[in-house]
């Protein structure tokens, strides 16, 4: 728990976020219609309040992540929608959304570790910053896609979030099918540091949570 006094000293609750990212998931893989980004872009919003809610922070550093997610929401969407900025303007709204997740991860990272014993929630924790995760590398991908002119995959297959995502966990689980491969330096460089990044969190933390939860019911 932090020293400061104003410090956040509510019990993580990880449930609720575990849902809402697994239901984002399912909307976007199953629903191709342009406005189901939109909805994912609110999804992600929601996870990092979640987030947010149990995080180990000060009440000041909670006000201000509050008022730039309330801010940034709508202005982000219409970057994303807008024909007037075109690929620029989805481009950076892609890069927001990444920020976003890796700040919802950090911080649900940093409160599982602060757990004075492993838990259920401490578990549904570590699994809800591994989807974050592989949805906050899809909006990097994204972002490169349109700062690229459009393109992204190495023999030109069909990129969109659907695509994203998928290329995102294929490659944050390491399993590598090979159907999708970045063709840019940019793109190939992000794609190893998922796969890297993937391979520590699932031997370092994941492993070590569910075995010390185990070790603890046993006891």
């Amino acid at each position: 728990m932090a020293s400061d006094p104003e410090a956040v000293s509510v019990p993580g609750r990880y449930g609720a976020l575990l849902i809402v990212l697994i239901t984002s998931y399912l909307l976007s893989a199953f629903i191709t219609k342009r406005w189901i980004e939109a909805v994912q872009v609110v999804l992600f919003t929601v996870a990092m309040l979640l987030a947010l809610r149990s995080a180990a922070i000060s009440r000041r550093a909670v006000r201000v992540v509050l008022y730039a997610a309330i801010i940034g929401l709508p202005v982000m969407v219409f970057l994303a929608f807008s024909k007037v900025t075109g690929n620029a303007g989805t481009g950076t709204a892609d890069i927001w959304t990444g920020l976003v997740l890796l700040a919802a991860a950090v911080m649900i990272v940093h409160r599982v570790l602060t757990f004075g014993a492993v838990t259920l929630q401490s578990i549904y924790g570590a699994f809800s910053a591994y989807l974050v995760i592989g949805f906050m590398f899809a909006a990097f991908f994204a972002a490169i896609y349109h700062f690229s002119g459009d393109k992204f995959f190495a023999t030109g297959e069909v990129a969109n979030t659907q695509t994203f995502q998928y290329f995102s966990y294929t490659t944050l689980t390491t399993l590598g099918y090979g159907d999708y491969t970045a063709k840019y330096s940019s793109g190939q460089a992000t794609a190893v540091l998922e796969a890297l990044t993937g391979q520590i969190f699932l031997a370092t933390l994941v492993a070590r949570l569910v075995a010390a939860y185990r070790s603890e019911r046993r006891g």
